[in-house]
């Protein structure tokens, strides 16, 4: 069986040493698109280091630290885990920052399986990582949602609802975001190097005619767009971000933002504007200080 949800819960924390510098902190900004134009001051503090604020480290940043594709994504090296790439799907992310990422840092992730939820057409794998700074203490806190098509059905619990749904009311703002056709290319440089995002067979054999944009691309591009609207580019401002995949996107397309000012935070979807609106992020939300 490829996957052995008991096996995999009792298997103990896997420590990752990671590091990272100014230039993993510019390559992944400019994967979001930042930079655009190379004229504005506002985009400069996300890519160019000599930057007379300093530059700025997006929190979502924290996922791909280290260039490993997403610290806390070694749910594919424990044991009990024998999964096909190409059947999962990241469900979803949330992060809860605990101080601002620095633009250059050795670090340690801490990462364990948290819970397997049986969602009979197939498991949802919840890891749990907190990246601890030099000085042990935390700067971030994550936990993804991953999404194995096919493994559910061996009786396990379904896991609770955490749906966060838009309010009943017009958004208060509207944003189109476009990418370029090469953008996921550019953002396996992060260190994700799963071939859906760039091998046309693979996609094919996904169900999908073309390699699809990561979903932590997206969702940093919605992130970043928050903070540029909202929190003056502040990006050590948000103290957390969550979001649900709702759905593929496509490098080339353009994303459309909708975001709702409420009590607990910034909420907001992104669709496909190209595909008549089809859902790609929901249950979204930005908190800030």
């Amino acid at each position: 069986m490829p996957l052995d949800p008991e096996k995999a819960k009792a298997a103990p924390p896997v420590r990752t040493e990671v590091t990272w510098d100014d230039r993993a902190v510019r390559l992944y900004h400019l994967a979001l698109g930042a930079g655009v134009p190379e004229t504005d001051p506002r985009e400069l503090r996300y890519v160019y280091e000599g930057h007379p604020d300093g530059l700025r480290t997006l929190p979502t940043f924290g996922v791909v630290a280290g260039g490993t594709g997403g610290v806390g994504f070694q749910v594919f090296d424990l044991p009990g885990v024998d999964l096909d790439l190409a059947r999962v799907l990241h469900g979803g992310q949330e992060i809860t920052v605990h101080r601002p990422l620095p633009p250059a840092a050795r670090a340690t992730a801490v990462t364990r399986l948290a819970e397997v939820y049986d969602k009979g057409s197939g498991a949802v794998l919840v890891q749990e990582s907190t990246l601890l700074g030099e000085d042990g203490a935390p700067l971030l806190t994550q936990r993804n949602h991953v999404f194995a098509r096919g493994e559910g059905g061996f009786g396990g619990d379904r896991g609770p609802s955490d749906r966060l749904p838009a309010p009943d009311r017009e958004p208060d703002l509207v944003l189109e975001l476009p990418t370029s056709r090469g953008q996921a290319l550019l953002y396996r440089l992060t260190g994700d190097w799963n071939p859906l995002h760039a091998d046309p067979a693979t996609a094919r054999r996904a169900g999908y005619d073309r390699p699809v944009l990561h979903g932590l691309c997206t969702f940093g591009m919605a992130v970043k767009a928050v903070t540029d609207r909202l929190l003056d580019g502040d990006a050590g401002a948000v103290t957390g971000c969550r979001t649900r995949f709702a759905g593929v996107f496509f490098p080339g397309e353009t994303l459309r933002l909708r975001i709702w000012h409420t009590a607990d935070g910034h909420r907001l979807t992104a669709t496909a504007a190209d595909r008549d609106d089809a859902p790609v992020l929901t249950d979204a939300r930005v908190t800030a200080r």
